[in-house]
C-alpha cells in the first residue's frame, strides 16, 4: 500500500518577513521528516510536500496557526516513496513566474468552475473554449480532448500569445494545479475577456473528483513521478531531456 503522501497547495497573499519565514518553514518541515519545495515571495506562498500522514497532518497544524495562511488548502495523491530528494523553502520574487508586477491574483480573479460542472459543460458540448495554460512540452504528456494551447514555452510568453484565443466563447483556462491561471485570469481580464472561468484545483483536483472523463492520456507533474494518471498514481513514463516532453518511439529529440 502506498505510504508517502503529496500535498500541494498554493496561497496569493501579501508577506513579509521573508527570510524569518524561510528559517521557520524549513525548521518545521525538517522536524516533520518531509520532502519537497516551499516557495515564498512578497505575492505568496507555494507548497509541495511530501511525507507520512501524520507528518504532513503536524506541519500543517503549524501551518494552519498562522492566520494569514489558515484557510489553505491542498490536492492530496499518495506514492510509494517521496517524489523529491531534499526539503527546500526558498525566496522568490513571484510564486509563479509571469513578470507582470502590477498582477495581484488576490484582488482580481476570475470565477471557478468546479470538475463536475466544468464535466458538466463538456457532457452537454457547451460552446466554449477550453484553454490550457501550460507549457507546450507539458500538453505532450496529455491534456482535455479539443483544448486549446499558445504553444507557450515558458508561462511568461502568456500575455505575449493571448490574442490567439477566441473573445467570442467563453474562456475555461485549466493548468496542472490552479495557481497559473491565477494569473492567466487576471491577463485576459485585463485585456477586455469578460467571460473567463478557471478550473478549481486544475487537472489534479480533476482527476480527483471525476476521474478521466474528457481528458486524453496522463498529468506532467514537477517531481520525480513525471507524471500521473486519472487515479493521480505515477504512470512510470520518462520525460525526454531533449524535448522535454514524454519520450515516444515518434520523437526524433528523444535520448533512449
Amino acid at each position: 500500500m502506498m505510504h508517502i503522501l503529496n500535498i500541494a497547495g498554493y496561497k496569493f497573499i501579501t508577506l513579509s518577513d521573508l527570510p524569518e519565514r524561510r528559517s521557520f518553514f524549513q525548521e518545521q518541515a525538517e522536524a516533520a521528516h518531509l520532502k519537497g519545495t516551499i516557495l515564498l515571495s512578497p505575492e505568496g506562498i507555494n507548497i509541495n510536500l511530501a511525507g507520512i500522514s501524520e507528518n504532513i497532518a503536524a506541519f500543517l497544524q503549524f501551518l494552519h496557526n498562522d492566520p494569514l495562511l489558515a484557510d489553505m488548502t491542498f490536492r492530496k495523491s499518495y506514492s510509494d516513496v517521496p517524489p523529491f530528494k531534499h526539503m527546500r523553502v526558498r525566496i522568490r520574487k513571484e510564486i509563479i513566474t509571469l513578470r507582470q508586477p502590477d498582477i495581484h491574483p488576490e484582488n482580481q480573479a476570475a470565477p471557478d468552475i468546479s470538475p463536475t460542472e466544468l464535466k458538466k459543460w463538456l457532457d452537454e458540448k457547451r460552446e466554449i473554449t477550453l484553454l490550457d495554460t501550460r507549457n507546450a512540452y507539458e500538453t505532450r504528456f496529455g491534456t482535455f480532448k479539443n483544448a486549446e494551447h499558445l504553444n507557450l514555452e515558458d508561462f511568461s510568453e502568456f500575455p505575449a500569445a493571448i490574442d490567439q484565443v477566441s473573445r467570442e466563447k467563453p474562456v475555461v483556462m485549466f493548468c496542472t494545479g490552479g495557481i497559473r491561471c491565477e494569473k492567466a485570469a487576471w491577463v485576459l481580464l485585463n485585456a477586455g475577456y469578460s467571460n473567463v472561468y478557471q478550473l478549481k484545483g486544475g487537472i489534479l483536483n480533476y482527476f480527483a473528483k471525476v476521474g478521466a472523463a474528457h481528458y486524453n492520456g496522463e498529468c506532467f507533474v514537477f517531481d520525480e513521478r513525471v507524471a500521473v494518471d486519472a487515479s493521480l498514481q505515477p504512470t512510470g513514463t520518462m520525460q525526454c531531456l531533449t524535448c522535454q516532453g514524454p519520450i515516444v518511439a515518434s520523437c526524433t529529440q528523444c535520448q533512449y
